[in-house]
């Protein structure tokens, strides 16, 4: 491991060539908050911030009400816009800078975080200069004082009070849910499915179920609380129930992985004749409660356990819906159980929602996260920590990106989906991809991932082959549903998947208008596993050189192009040959 150029407990420089340097303390360099300007002492750097910027970042972190780590996250925060590219910077309401990823140093040595104590002391003294207290007012705040005292002891008693209060009323309430459970479970589950397979029981004896911690990790609250404040998701889940009452009506509906309940609610508030709702998790016994509560448990039938090992009380169903996209569209591997349950219960011209799914792929800078999350480990208070940078960049992060991170002409689709027919051969595989660069990229930090998600009405219109994204099909179709899960609309809880190219790599730079082509992976470590393997490799086209006019060769018979069924847009294949700078790496989602 490297240590930092210069030790923290001597005092004496070592240059390039390695020779000592003469002893002494290094002159202090101030860096202004705009990236303008290094200055001697921090009084002088604030002077220039105010002359030139217009900013008296005393008195803004004073206005602002900022403690210490507040100033902190304000000054990382103003730094990490200027690095990623803007001139100027409004001032920010603390809402701004409340992650804690903001306590990282954006500068190493950084003389400004040094000196909170000093900023916060000429915010004051600012203060009291404006507003010295006269006579009367120092009366008033003695008697503030005084009441500020009593009202902490009152508050101190209620909350005594409140923590006995709330460990009664959780008493009573644990006791009355354990009744409505138990009360529920004989109204709104069907008879027998909790009681499982034989080659469930297996399993559970012989402790091989290795998807306990899969499903368990969606029995709470918080996790179902966040994918229904994703409005987008929601949203387009409900418009396209509730814009084709027709498609529903008198229909028998199949949820796969109900969660809660929503989208069993809105089915069987539309019209459905029967909604069977399925989920292995713990939730479903609270979804049996919604469904209760609601007045619909005469609908709505909920079958705990996973889909492939219960029996559902109907042959088959008219409509699957599922909102079954993981991370990077294929992690969790729940789309395994839709197909199943497609192939096994829907019947003949049957319905899935969603209809179809396309997958995206494109070119990424990212300098803010690698100076904040990557860089950040060169030197931590005079340290260097190199070792947390080994296999740093080997996962998959999940990041909301925007299109300013985007560095290509138009993403790359690399997979489309059409539910009603695709199989489980086709959650492995190899693609080809090319993007033309709209921007220099100096370097390229990485590649981004995501998906758009489709709503047709009718499985005999397919998705047109020309549309790949949702603003093609919304200019195709204004009055479809779609959502998109990409940096160019809103966030969703999906975000996108992030792929930061590994440090070892020589970092890849190229010019706008070149080309940047290879092919990506998607497979399983192993073939139960719900997790995510991908693997790219890249590299820049090289412009082919002119060649000489072939020699004519005797006729023969063209070759033959692909047929209509076959798939040219995203088809496997070995790597383009004219390629410079090519880069290969492997990604884990886990």
């Amino acid at each position: 491991m490297a240590r930092s150029r210069r030790d923290s407990d001597s005092s004496i420089d070592v240059d390039e060539e390695g020779e000592e340097g003469e002893e002494g303390e290094e002159e202090q360099q101030v860096h202004c908050l705009f990236g303008d300007g290094v200055f001697p002492t921090l009084q002088s750097m604030l002077d220039h911030s105010l002359q030139a910027h217009q900013w008296d970042i005393p008195k803004i972190c004073r206005q602002l009400g900022l403690d210490f780590y507040g100033v902190v996250n304000f000054v990382n925060y103003v730094r990490s816009e200027i690095r990623a590219g803007k001139t100027t910077v409004d001032i920010p309401s603390p809402e701004a800078f409340q992650d804690d990823k903001y306590l990282q140093p954006i500068l190493a040595d950084d003389v400004v975080l040094m000196s909170i104590d000093e900023i916060l002391e000429n915010g004051n003294r600012d203060g009291l200069e404006r507003a010295p207290l006269q006579g009367t007012d120092v009366h008033d705040a003695r008697m503030l004082q005084s009441r500020v005292a009593e009202l902490e002891e009152d508050l101190q008693r209620a909350q005594s009070q409140f923590s006995g209060y709330r460990a009664a009323v959780k008493e009573v309430l644990d006791d009355r849910l354990e009744a409505q459970v138990a009360s529920l479970q004989s109204l709104s589950f069907v008879d027998g499915s909790n009681e499982p397979s034989a080659e469930a029981a297996k399993k559970q004896e012989s402790g091989t179920d290795n998807d306990a911690s899969y499903f368990g990790s969606y029995n709470y609250a918080e996790v179902h609380e966040v994918m229904l404040k994703d409005t987008v998701r929601t949203d387009a889940y409900r418009d396209f129930i509730y814009s084709h009452p027709h498609i529903f009506r008198n229909k028998v509906v199949l949820d796969v992985g109900c969660g809660t309940g929503i989208l069993a609610m809105m089915c069987a508030t539309i019209g459905a004749k029967t909604v069977i709702a399925v989920d292995n998790s713990d939730i479903l016994d609270r979804a049996a409660m919604n469904v209760v509560e609601n007045g619909l448990d005469g609908v709505i039938k909920c079958v705990k356990g996973k889909i492939e090992e219960v029996v559902l009380p109907v042959e088959q169903v008219d409509i699957i819906i599922s909102e079954w996209m993981g991370y990077c569209l294929l992690y969790e591997a729940m789309l395994d159980s839709v197909i199943w349950a497609r192939d096994r219960y829907l019947a003949p011209h049957g319905l899935m929602v969603p209809s179809h799914i396309t997958l995206h792929l494109a070119p990424i800078c990212d300098p803010a996260y690698i100076a904040a999350h990557i860089h950040f480990w060169r030197e931590v208070y005079e340290f260097s920590m190199s070792s947390m940078m080994l296999d740093i960049c080997d996962d998959v992060q999940v990041q909301h990106l925007t299109a300013s991170h985007v560095q290509c002409v138009k993403p790359a689709c690399i997979l489309t989906l059409n539910l009603h027919t695709v199989d489980l051969a086709a959650l492995t595989f190899t693609r080809e991809f090319s993007v033309t660069l709209q921007y220099d990229v100096n370097p390229l930090d990485g590649w981004a991932i995501w998906f758009d998600v489709f709503f047709l009405p009718d499985r005999s219109v397919p998705l047109a082959p020309d549309i790949q994204t949702v603003a093609e099909f919304r200019a195709r179709r204004p009055v479809s549903t779609a959502f998109s899960t990409g940096p160019y609309g809103p966030e969703t809880h999906w975000q996108q998947g992030e792929l930061l190219i590994n440090g070892e790599h020589r970092p890849l730079r190229a010019k706008r208008g070149q080309v940047l082509a290879g092919q990506i992976s998607y497979r399983r470590p192993k073939p139960d596993s719900r997790e995510l393997v991908i693997e790219m490799e890249w590299g820049v086209v090289v412009d082919p050189e002119p060649k000489p006019e072939p020699k004519p060769e005797p006729e023969s018979e063209p070759a033959a192009g692909p047929g209509p069924g076959d798939d040219t847009s995203a088809a496997a294949g070995s790597m383009p040959p004219m390629l410079k700078r090519r880069r290969k790496q492997r990604w884990y989602m886990r």
